[in-house]
């Protein structure tokens, strides 16, 4: 009884962080719906955080939440104080796993109906992608990764898609989380320099238990 009380009340005391590091300390560019603390993270996540307080489970590791079904991206601090929240582009098809071997495949050969964003525990860190700018990866062997937005392509008006209040047009990846350029140099990036982290992306078909066997919403 003692230790689960204990553990509501971690979990209380991080939704409060989390409300109170929602205010509006940047003004969000015209491009951009998403300066790191202007918006609040979404119920699914607030919650799945107090679990991850309250239990343990990313090990004192600064943690991601990525919440596919509302399509944002919250950074959290070591304590589970958030760090920033943003909106974020996801695979393009809607499912929880990956491709076996996907990562060795050529983007071209990928349908798509398997550009799917993997929901799951993953150990992440700071690389390179084949000799570019940084990334988050993610899980290295399907090729996941969080990264700055990708601009290549503008009829792809991902700058856009990021912008509108609705998630229907946050689909567009191959698999990979994309992320406002500010964001990744602003809270992504320092929050896992010098250091592993955790990404958990919340599962958008199968239920957070098939995915997270010792998730406890009421711990």
């Amino acid at each position: 009884m003692r230790r689960s009380a204990i553990a509501r009340l971690k979990a209380v005391a991080l939704c409060l962080a989390v409300m109170g590091a929602g205010r509006a300390d940047a003004t969000p560019s015209p491009g951009h719906r998403a300066a790191v603390h202007a918006r609040t993270p979404s119920t699914d996540t607030r919650q799945f955080a107090a679990w991850v307080i309250a239990s343990g489970d990313s090990g004192g590791l600064p943690f991601v939440v990525i919440d596919k079904r509302n399509a944002e991206v919250s950074v959290f601090y070591p304590d589970g104080r958030l760090r920033g929240v943003t909106p974020a582009l996801l695979g393009l098809a809607r499912g929880d796993e990956s491709v076996p071997g996907i990562g060795q495949r050529k983007l071209a050969s990928i349908r798509p109906e398997e550009r799917t964003t993997p929901a799951g525990r993953f150990v992440a860190s700071l690389g390179n992608d084949l000799g570019q700018k940084n990334v988050l990866w993610v899980d290295y062997d399907a090729a996941i990764s969080l990264h700055r937005v990708v601009t290549s392509k503008p009829k792809e008006r991902r700058l856009q898609r990021l912008a509108t209040a609705s998630t229907r047009d946050n689909r567009i990846s191959y698999g990979c989380i994309n992320v406002p350029t500010a964001f990744y140099d602003t809270v992504v990036e320092p929050s896992f320099t010098g250091a592993n982290g955790i990404v958990y992306i919340l599962p958008e078909v199968r239920s957070l238990r098939a995915v997270f066997p010792t998730y406890d919403a009421d711990m």
